[in-house]
């Protein structure tokens, strides 16, 4: 058999698990194996983590495993789709996968055969024969995530029901049988909640997705997407408030409702639903508008289990008007960009609205870590921006930002940026930007609109400008996805969220996330400053994330990151350390202080009314 390759395990090891390879978020098609078999293991998410498998000898080449490598083409689509978002090439861990277990074969080895016992043959009862596994090669896919706490877990069975009743009968199966099981909906899995040495119940088969625009709805199956949601909402003219454009809309209501920038003026939590269908521990059936159904609107400030498994939500969607822009206000201190985004959510100004580091806007305009690196310290040492706020908004809106803000970069301006972006980092366009400064911010000179020819001129932004900068393979690839304009459209960026796993190239981010009264700097400027310290004396990296006003300015949600290489048991033991400090501090600080909500404690009631976790 073909030795295993260090550095083909390096990549293989590194994978995120963002399922960003399982959407067609850059329209260039999906792995036709996985969109046709649906299990984590015919994608290359579940290939990364099977050649990491055999290296380790977790698990034995199978029929399944044979069958797995023989429906990969090798057509390359993953490469650009996780390099995109990643800076990962994990064409070269399919190519090896499948030259391991081919030279397998030609040296006469024999795939194990995996009997099914009876728990097995009562469970493909219910959902078919094709759709309920206790091969090895698909459990191990099943079986761990990149978060850093949590230990490798491999499941008995994985099923993928088919509607509603099959989910029940599985469920009333698993209570006959004392099966534990867990629920994920085949999108991202980073937070270590979605395994179980029972079964692992993959609801990727249940897709069902429609639009009822006289109510403002759409009815949608929790192996839905948000990225195929708001698509689905898009071609109607509509939008949705969605998560991470991998993560299954159901899931993430049920686990912590959905929030974004969107959350400025869409709300979250039971905001974002009109019903929703669950399936109880029982297997009996019910909605959340069935004056019968458990009460799962109330929040209690506690680690819970979720009311069932939810197998659709009827989700709201909201208008959009033609008039629809981006923009971005730059700022060195972070309490002045504070104050703008909490005067926005009092004057009802936006629809998206949040307070970004430059960790996040150099990783989002970036198309290479590189690059992301660098722009890091252009930002605030040459143009001093160490933070911007962010805003979607009609016309009125962004005339009435301009008004309160003065300089804003628009978006003609930031496409400019981002297409001439290998440029804007060269000394001499730096320099150039400096000796127009007259003792003002440099970011007043460059929003300056006499100054927008020179800008042209100077950074000569293309798509080839930008493509440039990535590998020289990758190039044309590149420079055909920034030709579109969406790709560089703000407006567009915000809705499907496409950039957001970016934040990882380097290392795996460790979120943490709290509510915030947003009149309280003070109390914001602390749990920054305690989170930087925490994590300085773990040595761990991390930095600032974003802050989005909610409920007219009222409160907020808080992201900080650490980073961490989730594959070195030296990091993860610093984040048990950090998270030993961390939790009683937070817990402590939400006793003592009206508007503190950690998230850890909204995990599976996010079906509640925001107004029961932001108002305690």
């Amino acid at each position: 058999m073909a030795p295993i390759d260090d550095e083909v395990l390096k990549t293989a090891s590194q994978c995120r698990h963002y399922a960003m390879c399982k959407i067609d978020y850059l329209g260039t098609g999906l792995c036709p194996p996985g969109k046709r078999q649906h299990y984590v293991s015919y994608y290359p998410q579940g290939r990364m983590d099977l050649y990491a498998a055999l290296a380790a000898g977790l698990i034995p080449v199978t029929d399944e495993l044979v069958r797995i490598v023989e429906t990969c083409t090798l057509c390359g689509v993953c490469d650009l789709q996780c390099h995109f978002v990643t800076g990962l090439r994990p064409l070269r861990v399919m190519k090896a996968l499948k030259e391991r277990v081919e030279d397998y074969l030609k040296e006469g080895g024999i795939p194990v055969s995996v009997a099914a016992d009876e728990p097995l043959r009562r469970l493909r009862a219910i959902v078919g024969g094709e759709w309920a596994t206790n091969d090895p090669a698909v459990l191990v896919t099943y079986a761990n995530d990149p978060f850093p706490l949590a230990d490798m877990l491999m499941p008995r069975y994985v099923v993928l029901p088919g509607s509603r009743e099959e989910v029940a009968a599985v469920v009333r199966l698993a209570g006959e049988l004392g099966l534990p099981f867990a629920v994920r909906g085949n999108g991202g899995s980073v937070f270590g909640f979605v395994f179980s040495e029972g079964i692992v119940l993959d609801m990727q088969r249940m897709r069902n997705l429609s639009i009822d625009k006289d109510n403002w709805s759409a009815a949608v199956g929790p192996g839905v997407t948000s990225f195929e949601l708001q698509q689905e909402a898009s071609r109607h003219g509509l939008r949705a408030n969605t998560a991470e454009p991998a993560a299954t809309v159901c899931g993430n209501i049920v686990c912590t409702g959905t929030f974004s920038t969107w959350s400025h003026a869409y709300g979250t939590a039971a905001d974002g639903f009109i019903d929703m269908e669950f399936v109880d521990s029982s297997g009996r059936i019910f909605r959340l508008n069935d004056k019968r159904a458990p009460n799962v609107f109330a929040f209690d400030n506690a680690v819970i289990p979720a009311p069932g498994v939810c197998t659709e939500a009827k989700v709201k969607l909201h208008p959009t008007t033609a008039d629809e822009d981006g923009l971005l206000v730059p700022f060195w201190d972070f309490d002045e960009a504070v104050a703008l985004a909490r005067e926005l959510g009092r004057r009802r100004i936006g629809l998206a609205v949040a307070v970004l580091g430059v960790h996040y806007i150099a990783n989002f305009m970036s198309p290479s870590q590189d690059l992301a690196e660098r722009l890091k310290g252009v930002l605030p040492e040459s143009l001093g921006i160490r933070y911007v706020v962010v805003a979607i908004g009609d016309r009125l809106a962004r005339d009435a930002i301009q008004a309160l803000a003065g300089t804003v970069i628009d978006s003609g301006l930031w496409r400019t940026l981002t297409l001439g972006l290998p440029r804007l980092l060269d000394r001499e366009w730096q320099e150039l930007v400096r000796g127009f400064e007259g003792g003002r911010p440099p970011y007043e000179t460059l929003c300056r609109p006499e100054m927008r020819p020179l800008i042209e001129a100077a950074l000569d932004p293309s798509p080839e400008t930008l493509a440039g900068a990535v590998e020289q393979d990758l190039r044309g690839l590149y420079a055909g996805l920034y030709a579109q304009p969406r790709f560089t459209d703000m407006t567009w960026l915000n809705m499907f969220r496409i950039l957001s796993s970016r934040m990882s190239r380097r290392k795996h981010m460790f979120a943490f996330l709290v509510y915030v009264p947003l009149d309280r700097n003070d109390v914001i400027n602390h749990i920054n400053a305690e989170f930087a310290r925490i994590a300085e004396a773990q040595g761990l990296d991390h930095d600032f994330g974003f802050l989005t006003p909610m409920d007219l300015g009222k409160r907020a949600i808080l992201e900080y990151d650490y980073y961490i290489a989730h594959t070195a048991p030296a990091e993860r033991e610093k984040i048990r350390r950090a998270m030993a400090e961390i939790e009683p501090w937070l817990d402590g600080l939400a006793e003592r202080t009206k508007g503190v909500t950690f998230l850890k404690y909204v995990f599976s009631q996010g079906c509640s009314r925001m107004e029961n976790f932001l108002y305690r």
